[in-house]
């Protein structure tokens, strides 16, 4: 029994060995061992520059590792997200930024974090009149143009001298008229299919949320239509009121007529 014991102690090792030998020869040498944290950030830019940006990523991981608790580090994992949004990979773009603001709240990078975040929503959203060719009408698009809004409005707040504050400010302008539109698409889908009830509340939602975009010349006279559809003759009568002070020259009471026996919103 001994002896057999002994015998197999040198084969067993043999093998572990040869397992071990095996695996290292299977991983390959890592190219930027030994290198500066600063040769790493260089060879990513040169990435970045040539628009190979799945590189770009790598090189900005490994340095996020060798150089943490640095400032290079911390403009590593911004190139990272801004990198991850052109890649197309706009959730992790954001989990990177929502990262960064979280553990560097004082960093002076902090403005381009909300700027590039605001930015990331912004063209995920817009894209967002898209919802005008299908008519299974989501909520995604509106969740993406308001977190798009809250970090332009974070930003300017927070850096209103930041070089990215004007850029942001005009987006904001943007994201604005979008989501009021939206909401006026929305009204309108309802209207046309008789949902009058569903009609009054977006386009109201709209004219309240949104004051002074163009949408809500339409949202006002979708409240006409609906109302009158319904019977509702006084709240017909303000809304159409609003509606000619506020835009005398809308196209929606320019099919009024004189010589018409009906009035211009009913079909």
């Amino acid at each position: 029994m001994h002896s057999f014991r002994l015998s197999m102690v040198p084969a067993s090792l043999a093998l572990a060995v040869g397992l071990i030998l095996s695996g290292c020869a299977n991983n390959p040498k890592d190219p930027t061992a030994g290198w500066s944290p600063e040769k790493i950030y260089s060879e990513a830019r040169d990435e970045v520059n040539a628009g190979a940006w799945d590189k770009a990523i790598g090189y900005y991981e490994k340095l996020e590792g060798r150089a943490a608790g640095t400032v290079l580090a911390q403009q590593a994992q911004i190139d990272k997200a801004y990198a991850q949004f052109k890649t197309g990979d706009k959730i992790q773009a954001l989990a990177t930024l929502d990262r960064f603001i979280r553990l560097h709240p004082t960093s002076p990078a902090l403005d381009y974090a909300l700027f590039l975040k605001g930015v990331v929503n912004f063209n995920d959203n817009l894209g967002m009149f898209s919802f005008l060719t299908r008519q299974d009408l989501s909520e995604r698009d509106q969740k993406a143009a308001k977190e798009s809004y809250e970090s332009f409005l974070e930003l300017t707040t927070r850096f209103p001298d930041s070089k990215y504050s004007a850029d942001a400010r005009q987006r904001m302008t943007h994201v604005v008229n979008s989501l009021a539109a939206y909401e006026v698409h929305v009204a309108r889908y309802y209207a046309k299919r008789g949902a009058h009830v569903a009609a009054i509340n977006r386009a109201q939602q709209a004219i309240s949320d949104y004051e002074g975009v163009p949408a809500i010349e339409e949202a006002l006279a979708i409240l006409v239509k609906s109302y009158d559809a319904m019977g509702m003759t006084v709240l017909r009568d303000d809304a159409l009121r609003v509606l000619t002070k506020n835009y005398p020259q809308s196209v929606f009471l320019q099919d009024k007529a004189p010589a018409r026996t009906k009035s211009w919103w009913r079909p």
